[in-house]
């Protein structure tokens, strides 16, 4: 397993809380949302990375309570943040997931 692939797999194993995930999938949207208006609006992409550290940091104090990722694999963790949320949709497997479970069960 190279250094990505392991990033990943600890990525994954520390972000398990529902909201933390879905908190993580809207900062991965904010990051991008960052690089696109890096050149028209430095103030807008300010406030996306600002929001990116807020969402993050209070999904692991709050609901994972756990030390977030890029504390051990510093540099790669936004690639791998931003790989999950790709396989996943961003969010929107877990949701279809979620109304799929509702409906068989209800």
């Amino acid at each position: 397993m190279n250094y990505f692939q392991k990033a990943k797999v600890h990525f994954i194993a520390s972000h398990q809380h529902p909201i933390n995930q879905i908190l993580h999938h809207i900062t991965n949207v904010l990051a991008i949302a960052a690089l696109v208006l890096l050149f028209s609006n430095w103030r807008l992409t300010l406030l996306c990375l600002v929001l990116t550290q807020v969402f993050a940091l209070s999904g692991h104090a709050f609901f994972e309570k756990n030390e977030p990722a890029f504390r051990q694999y510093p540099g790669i963790t936004i690639l791998a943040s931003l790989s999950w949320s790709f396989d996943n949709w961003f969010g929107l497997r877990q949701l279809w997931a979620y109304v799929n479970r509702q409906r068989t069960e209800g």
